[in-house]
């Protein structure tokens, strides 16, 4: 009868705690972060499109997409020759998306940051404030 016991996600002793630390150790690296943005513009990428974007070597990027396709965060699919890279799923974007509010926030100087006053989503639909 383990499933009584198990402990929520999110409470402070669950099972889940180390690993959610190895995933924002791997997601603490600036080209990584910025391979998350750019996937999360164009969904799926080369290698190649990825290290002009990010502005590092292809051979470096394509080490930070193997340790990000370890972790299961992006995944892969062939076009002949090439292949392309893609998210799994939204939860790498929110967590980088919330670590640059994060970074606005430590250095606004007490102002108010950008994620603050402009639409968060083009269309209708709620504002971030």
């Amino acid at each position: 009868m383990d499933a009584d016991k198990k402990i929520c996600g999110v409470h402070p002793a669950s099972e889940y705690v180390e690993l959610a630390g190895e995933v924002l150790g791997l997601l603490s690296d600036p080209t990584r972060i910025r391979i998350v943005l750019a996937l999360r513009q164009a969904d799926e990428l080369p290698v190649n499109a990825l290290a002009e974007i990010v502005g590092k070597k292809p051979s470096g990027v394509s080490q930070h997409l193997a340790r990000l396709r370890m972790a299961r965060m992006v995944t892969t699919r062939h076009e002949g020759t090439r292949v392309l890279y893609r998210l799994t799923d939204e939860h790498a974007v929110t967590l980088v998306v919330e670590a640059i509010k994060q970074a606005e926030h430590a250095v606004a100087n007490g102002q108010i940051p950008p994620h603050h006053h402009t639409p968060q989503h083009p269309g209708p639909g709620p504002v971030d404030i």
